[in-house]
């Protein structure tokens, strides 16, 4: 079973693995290729996120040398640009944009490499994007943008301020900004096609905003577990996105944008308006409701100013990040309560009569407990019938435009 890496046993442990398959030639294609290149992905992306542990902290490295220099937060305005920018800055409520980095390098001599995260467009003042980098022709097929020309580049800039006007001028923050965002995903996911979704989610859940004021309080498992209900419905997953508009969230289906890998997300459109965003990447009811319930666990516990966003490829097991483990947990609870899966007979048969009863008695889907069967197991080859496949994406008219 491949699991994340952890620790350095673990990472230990996956580097002996990937020795292996290689001694053995795996082809691509293979059940053991496959597990080559996922056990490879999730070496690179601890291998990154050990890099990034060891980099002295920023904000830290410019506080040390403003103690050595008896130096105010005043003293930085002519490099940083303001008393509130600086003042963002030194609260880690702005990220440091090249500019800045270029500014204080030079006027107090601090080492790039502690100023220098790795650069992406979430960090980036505007002079700083490459507007060309926007999956533009995408865009344009599925048209969120308007244009004939043939050479997008020289007009990358126009057409997305055109695209990204609904969010006003303070749309930057809003969409770009990587502070306080949390990405679940071990592959490398392209930070300008992963902005353009968040905009157009964020548009789209403007100009249909939700029928009621969001209220927190209203999300407790109770809650779910009535919302669980309707996955009975031939129409459930429309009816659910619908009637969460009338406790104040915005439910955006978007399928995603190449090199994207998501499944959802929970986002803050504005402070107090929250949105999900769903792909239906997989096609299947059982993948359905896991990925809703795991996002609304998010809105209601999760975002607030610190997290303002979180981005999920839920192919993924994500033990490393508390936040991102509740919500895998609580989405099964909200689904299938522990103390009936335990006392169920599908937690130990495989059959399709089991999946009828537990799901007779929750008045839920059977393909909810079928895919709760198959990921207790780890087997994803059974109960193919049952889990739905096909059933989400024929109830939202959006996928047309995506499939042109």
């Amino acid at each position: 079973m491949i699991t994340a890496i952890n620790s350095e046993n673990d990472y230990k442990a996956a580097l002996h693995q990937i020795e292996e398959l290689i001694d053995l030639n795996v082809r691509v294609g293979t059940p053991e290729g496959d597990r080559l290149n996922i056990l490879t992905l999730l070496v690179q992306d601890y291998e990154q996120k050990r890099v990034e542990s060891q980099t002295p902290d920023p904000i830290e490295a410019l506080r040390f040398r403003m103690e050595q220099m008896g130096l105010t937060a005043r003293d930085l305005v002519p490099l940083i640009g303001s008393r509130s920018k600086v003042s963002e800055v030194l609260s880690r409520k702005r990220p440091l944009t090249l500019s800045m980095v270029r500014a204080l390098h030079k006027g107090l001599g601090i080492p790039a490499k502690s100023l220098l995260r790795e650069q992406s467009l979430f960090e980036s003042d505007e002079a700083d994007i490459q507007w060309d980098r926007f999956p533009l022709r995408e865009m344009i097929r599925r048209g969120w943008l308007k244009s004939r020309a043939s050479d997008l580049s020289h007009n990358a800039r126009e057409l997305m301020m055109q695209f990204l006007a609904p969010l006003g001028q303070e749309w930057a923050p809003t969409v770009l900004y990587k502070h306080g965002r949390y990405v679940r995903s071990a592959r490398q996911m392209d930070p300008y096609a992963l902005a353009a979704w968040n905009a157009r989610v964020c548009i789209r859940s403007l100009e249909s905003p939700p029928r009621a004021e969001f209220d927190r309080a209203v999300l407790t498992l109770s809650f779910m577990h009535e919302l669980a209900h309707l996955s009975t419905l031939s129409d459930g997953p429309r009816q659910a996105c619908e009637y969460l508009g009338n406790v104040g969230i915005s439910v955006i289906v978007e399928p995603h944008l190449p090199e994207t890998f998501l499944d959802g997300a929970a986002l803050l459109v504005d402070e107090t308006r929250p949105a999900i965003g769903l792909t239906i990447r997989h096609d299947r009811l059982d993948n359905f409701w896991f990925v809703l319930m795991h996002e609304l666990i998010h809105v209601a516990r999760h975002l607030s100013a610190d997290w303002v966003g979180f981005y999920d490829d839920l192919d993924i097991d994500d033990t490393s990040n508390p936040q991102e483990r509740e919500a895998d947990n609580l989405a099964g609870e909200a689904l299938i309560p522990e103390n009936e899966w335990r006392n169920s007979p599908a937690r130990n048969l495989r059959t399709s009569d089991a999946v009828e009863h537990l799901a007779r008695r929750l008045r839920i889907h059977p393909a909810i407990v079928a895919g709760k069967i198959r990921h207790h197991y780890k087997s994803y080859r059974v109960l193919n019938r049952l889990v739905g496949q096909g059933e989400v994406r024929r109830l939202f008219p959006d996928f047309g435009d995506a499939d042109r």
